[in-house]
């Protein structure tokens, strides 16, 4: 008896699934990705073999720039602004809420706190202008013109006030900048009595 002769028909792979879910992940990692603004100082960091990261919270960084030109900035876009409240009081410079918010978004600023309106008032691509920022005053006393000593001063205290921690610093220097320059950054600290603090650099491979 002969056999019955099954007709072959190509074989297809339904897609539909997998594009829906390769779309779910993707609409995800936009949503949930911090963009990085461009800092206004690049520096070129020294190799370490420490693999101990920078932490996401309550952290505040100094900048240190050619010629010893301080840049500062924290995270939290609360912490920031309650800073530059504190700041305002000190030096009554009065700051309206908008510029508040766009303060809230700087990652980091190298300017005394008088020209501190006008670089808010910029946009952001602006303020990265290289020389525009010429760097935060930071003579060696604690009055008011070492503004560096009250910067960090404030948030510091910001950071207790909202999030009940201490705030932890690092600083950031070029691997050229010359020793006094990171020795007067490490006075101010020592000044506040902050003995702890981090330097960060890049990875050096083994």
């Amino acid at each position: 008896m002969a056999r019955a002769k099954v007709k072959r028909a190509s074989t297809t792979i339904d897609m539909t699934a997998m594009c829906d879910v390769s779309f779910l992940l993707l609409t995800f990692f936009v949503l949930t990705a911090t963009a990085r603004q461009p800092e206004p100082l690049p520096v070129d960091t020294p190799a370490s073999v420490t693999q101990i990261k920078v932490p996401d919270d309550n952290f505040g960084m100094i900048t240190v720039g050619e010629g010893g030109k301080l840049f500062f900035g924290i995270t939290g876009p609360q912490t920031r602004v309650r800073m530059l409240e504190l700041m305002s009081e000190k030096y009554q410079i009065p700051f309206t809420q908008e510029e508040k918010a766009r303060f809230s978004l700087m990652d980091s600023f190298g300017v005394p706190i008088g020209n501190l309106k006008q670089l808010i008032a910029m946009d952001m691509n602006d303020r990265t202008r290289a020389g525009l920022q010429p760097g935060i005053p930071n003579d060696t006393t604690k009055n008011l013109t070492n503004e560096m000593f009250h910067w960090i001063h404030s948030a510091r205290t910001a950071t207790a006030q909202l999030n009940d921690v201490q705030m932890r610093i690092s600083i950031k220097g070029d691997a050229d900048e010359k020793y006094p320059d990171i020795k007067k950054v490490i006075d101010i600290l020592q000044s506040q009595d902050l003995n702890k603090f981090s330097l960060i650099t890049s990875l050096k491979s083994l």
